[in-house]
């Protein structure tokens, strides 16, 4: 009989409870500063941290892949642990090689089968992909029926956010030179979103509260055809005042049985592309109703 475990990297931001109470395996992202490599939940006690160091460092960080052999041992530690089958929850293959990565290393592997399943999104988006899977793994069910669910949810999973400053995604490669124009006026917050796995640009407002109008009415048309509840996670880059506002608007907005709203960070791997203060407005059908 099978038994299929659940693996991330620390990029989808799954909370240490989550990872507990789904029984969901992690390795954790390097982040690289000149000639040194850090790793999200290491080398940072916390956010704040990071983003003092971030802020202040005189050289850019950049962000890479997970090493192979990290993958490779942690396959291991979960075959010895009884499993036959791991699904590897991998950040969009547009915007990182991980997905390449773990499809070449599944070919390798021999003591466990491994999936690696695209998100074609990041952090919540490819979070609640992970929890989906993890929750009908434990529930018994067959890895094909986890991918059609999966299949379902990435479907439905969609994102609107907005950065303070698009230099970040233009420095690191996430976004193209022509489209990082739309940020090249002062004051200017670029909303961007991701298009087949690609982070693509949509508009441009002056303020944040501007951005924010711009969400809510492209949401309230998401509400007005959904079939099924919607999860919303609002996810920010120190800025959680913003962030906390935006939940409770939403909050009293919609039914608490309509719309299910979650709070989270960005964490320390995505805002370095992303930067601080970034928001994000993550939905798609509640992983519970799938």
């Amino acid at each position: 009989m099978s038994k299929i475990a659940v693996l991330v990297d620390s990029s989808s931001n799954l909370t240490p409870a989550q990872l507990t109470e789904y029984n969901i395996f992690a390795v954790n992202a390097p982040i690289v500063v000149g000639d040194q490599v850090y790793h999200e939940n290491e080398s940072w006690a916390t956010l704040p941290e990071f983003y003092d160091f971030q802020r202040t460092s005189e050289t850019p960080l950049q962000t890479s892949q997970v090493e192979p052999g990290i993958w490779l041992a942690k396959f291991n530690e979960i075959a010895e642990l009884g499993y036959t089958d791991v699904i590897v929850v991998s950040l969009s293959a547009g915007i990182s090689g991980t997905f390449s990565t773990l499809q070449s290393l599944a070919l390798t592997v021999e003591n466990i089968q491994v999936t690696a399943w695209d998100s074609m999104i990041a952090a919540a988006g490819a979070g609640n992909q992970a929890l989906l899977a993890a929750k009908l793994a434990l529930a018994d069910t067959p890895l094909d029926d986890i991918i059609t669910a999966l299949t379902e949810l990435r479907e439905s999973t969609k994102v609107l956010f907005v950065v303070d400053d698009i230099k970040h995604l233009q420095r690191t490669g996430r976004i193209s030179g022509g489209t990082a124009l739309v940020g090249s006026l002062l004051n200017i917050k670029p909303m961007l979103t991701f298009k087949d796995g690609k982070i693509e640009a949509i508009g441009k407002e002056r303020q944040m509260k501007k951005a924010w109008a711009h969400i809510q009415a492209d949401f309230a048309e998401v509400v007005a055809n959904a079939s099924k509840p919607i999860r919303v996670s609002i996810i920010d880059a120190n800025n959680g005042g913003i962030a906390d506002k935006w939940a409770e608007e939403i909050t009293a907005a919609y039914p608490a049985d309509q719309v299910i709203v979650e709070r989270g960070p960005i964490g320390a791997f995505i805002s370095v592309h992303t930067g601080e203060k970034a928001m994000g407005f993550i939905w798609g059908t509640d992983f519970n109703q799938i």
